[in-house]
């Protein structure tokens, strides 16, 4: 906190609305709100990354949060992202463990495994500079990567308030649920006992269940499955009458109970 004294006072005021409003989120769609307003004035960018885990043992999961159409976290190939994440972090731990950032040509940057094929890695080709940063936390021992992209190539200017925001925008990512299950492709297999016991419901279902029993809106559910909200509509409708409930909290709960019988 101490690089905040030497501020102005109209920085000061910027950087008190930016952590107020950090220390309020509670939705991922109030992220996202969150990363392209006034934040955008110090850490300016297209695409932010956060990674964590198990670095070493390559061990990672990852969040992306991005205006941008079809750059979502649950549209993501892991295989192909992952091994960026790694080199990034190994980097950074080379680096001394401080903010450093990266340029690229005109070919941007690039994923694995032909990852160019998916939203993210077609994207990421328009990128011309990226910040990174960590922290390790202490409770666990594991590292949180956080990987910002901009298609300027300004973002040495943001090292200095990568080094006084990171801790609260490491906050403000701990205060949602991320959009993927850690260490799986499908981030709703948790929402099927041992026996693969899904309850009649489809796959589509399961995963509109799956946000229903992490307390997602149906704005949200739609935001997230890059549906729209009359489509939720219509699931919720199908799955209540296929497990013969009359709202979502009696379908949470059953489904809830189903996993906790299978268990």
């Amino acid at each position: 906190m101490n690089a905040l004294t030497t501020l102005s006072d109209e920085h000061l005021d910027r950087y008190y609305r930016i952590i107020t409003e950090g220390n309020s989120i509670q939705r991922h769609n109030e992220l996202l709100a969150w990363l392209q307003g006034e934040l955008q004035h110090y850490l300016p960018h297209e695409i932010l990354v956060a990674a964590w885990g198990d670095f070493p043992e390559n061990r990672i999961s990852y969040d992306i949060v991005s205006a941008l159409a079809g750059v979502r976290t649950d549209h993501s190939n892991p295989q192909t992202l992952v091994p960026l994440l790694q080199g990034l972090f190994n980097r950074w731990v080379e680096l001394g463990k401080i903010p450093y950032t990266l340029g690229v040509g005109e070919s941007g940057f690039l994923l694995e495994g032909g990852g160019l094929q998916c939203s993210l890695g077609s994207a990421l080709q328009g990128m011309r500079s990226l910040l990174a940063h960590g922290l390790t936390d202490e409770r666990s021992n594991h590292d949180c990567l956080y990987v910002i992209f901009s298609p300027e190539r300004k973002l040495h200017e943001s090292l200095g308030e990568m080094q006084i925001l990171l801790p609260y925008l490491d906050t403000a990512f701990r205060r949602v649920t991320p959009l993927i299950h850690p260490q799986s492709n499908d981030p709703f297999v948790e929402d099927q006992s041992p026996d693969g016991e899904n309850w009649g419901l489809s796959k589509r279902e399961m995963e509109v269940m799956h946000w229903v029993r992490m307390g997602k809106t149906n704005p949200e559910i739609a935001d997230i499955l890059a549906i729209s909200t009359f489509t939720v509509k219509n699931h919720l409708r199908n799955i209540f009458k296929t497990l013969d409930v009359s709202n979502r909290m009696q379908a949470a709960a059953k489904v809830a109970q189903g996993l906790k019988q299978g268990s």
